[in-house]
């Protein structure tokens, strides 16, 4: 397997992958930053270029997004499809994840301490952080990023390419649009319109975001 990026979030991913006991022939890949080693702690090849991802794709093409951001996730995810990668999920063996009616997307990196209960769906792309709770009948939406003891409240929905600040809190039967921002510690109230940034408590809208453009 690949993991795309390496400082991080990566090492983060790194260790679900050792969990999991994923860690044969396991590579980085990053082709932007001069300040990291050629292998990481002394142990995990890191790839430069396409030409080396390609390669490797012809043992293993297996690949997750070690990189937060979910725009560059999307990214990264059209980048390495096309190179013939198969996006995959890490999931922690200490998430508590319920029985009946789960849904996880392809490329979901499910941390140590995430509470799933029944009937929630995880889009594809997605990062639910340590010690996070979503509750029943939850919807979640692609290239999410759930950041560390956030809340999400039964039957709430969140849009694609959201970001759930630390320790917020989504009360139930909410959505939110698109390209939502959430503040860490926000208490989210109301139904939220795409691309938009809120904070507080209650939550208030504090600026209009540019739409993404998705077009790579």
């Amino acid at each position: 397997m690949i993991i795309v990026g390496a400082k991080g979030f990566a090492k983060e991913v790194l260790q679900i992958a050792h969990l999991t006991d994923q860690l044969l022939r396991l590579s980085f890949y990053d082709d932007v930053s001069k300040d990291i080693p050629d292998t990481l702690f002394e142990t995990f090849p890191v790839l430069r270029s396409e030409q080396e991802v390609l390669k490797y794709f012809k043992l293993d093409n297996r690949f997750a997004i070690g990189i937060g951001n979910p725009f560059l996730r999307h990214k990264m995810d059209v980048k390495f499809s096309n190179l013939g990668g198969t996006l995959t999920s890490l999931i922690s063996p200490r998430a508590n994840i319920g029985s009946y009616g789960i849904t996880i997307g392809a490329g979901s990196c499910i941390m140590d301490g995430a509470i799933l209960s029944n009937d929630v769906v995880i889009g594809k792309g997605g990062i639910v952080y340590y010690n996070t709770i979503v509750t029943h009948d939850c919807i979640i939406g692609d290239f999410v990023e759930i950041s560390p003891g956030a809340k999400i409240l039964g039957r709430a929905q969140i849009g694609d390419y959201c970001q759930i600040g630390a320790n917020a809190t989504i009360l139930p039967d909410i959505h939110l649009g698109t390209n939502v921002i959430v503040g860490a510690g926000a208490v989210v109230t109301k139904d939220v319109p795409d691309n938009c940034i809120v904070a507080g408590v209650p939550a208030k809208i504090l600026r209009q975001i540019d739409t993404l453009n998705l077009k790579l």
